[in-house]
C-alpha cells in the first residue's frame, strides 16, 4: 500500500488550518475564562441548552451536538450543576438516560457572557473574512463534518452517535 503524501499546497493548507484552529480555540477559551470564568466547552453546553426546546436536552443528544464523548460531557455537566447553571433530570422513557436542563441562573450567566464571546469570535474570525469567504468556510467545514460523521460513506461509529434506546420524547430513533 502506497502512502498518499500531501502535496505542497495541501501541506500548506493543513498547517494553516492547524495553526488557525489552535489559535482560535485558545483566543476564545482565554476570553471566556477571563470574562466569564468558564472554558469554551462549558459556554458551548450552556449555549446549546439555551437553543433547545424548553432549554433541555438528553445527555446523548447534547454530546452528539457538541461532538464530544459522553464521559467528557458528564464531567462538564457535573461542574455546571455544582455551580447551579445546569440541573440533571431522569429520562422518563429511558431509565439509563438523563436530561440536562439549563437553569435560570445558567441563562443569566450565558446572557452576560454572550456579548464578549460574540465580539471575540467576530474579531478573531469573521472580521478577517469577506462575505464570500464566510460562505466558503461554511461549505468546506460542512463537507468535512459530513464526511467525518459518516454521511455519504461508511465510517467507524463515533461514541456520541451510538443509540441503544428510544429518545426521551417517547419517539424511537431510527
Amino acid at each position: 500500500m502506497t502512502t498518499r503524501w500531501l502535496s505542497p499546497d495541501e501541506q500548506r493548507a493543513w498547517r494553516a488550518y492547524i495553526a488557525a484552529s489552535l489559535l482560535l480555540e485558545d483566543t476564545i477559551d482565554r476570553q471566556l475564562q477571563q470574562e466569564a470564568g468558564m472554558p469554551h466547552l462549558y459556554y458551548s453546553i450552556l449555549a446549546n441548552l439555551s437553543e433547545a426546546p424548553e432549554r433541555r436536552l438528553r445527555m446523548t443528544d447534547l454530546a452528539e451536538g457538541l461532538k464530544i464523548t459522553r464521559p467528557r460531557l458528564t464531567y462538564a455537566v457535573a461542574r455546571l450543576e455544582k455551580d447551579g447553571l445546569v440541573r440533571r433530570e431522569s429520562c422518563q422513557w429511558d431509565k439509563r438516560g438523563s436530561i440536562a436542563v439549563l437553569t435560570e441562573e445558567g441563562v443569566a450567566v450565558l446572557e452576560r457572557a454572550a456579548p464578549g464571546h460574540v465580539d471575540t469570535v467576530r474579531a478573531a474570525l469573521f472580521d478577517r473574512l469577506t462575505p464570500e469567504q464566510v460562505g466558503q468556510l461554511e461549505e468546506i467545514f460542512t463537507s468535512v463534518t459530513a464526511g467525518l460523521q459518516g454521511e455519504g460513506g461508511p465510517v467507524e461509529e463515533v461514541p456520541w452517535r451510538r443509540r441503544s434506546s428510544p429518545s426521551c420524547s417517547g419517539e424511537s430513533r431510527a
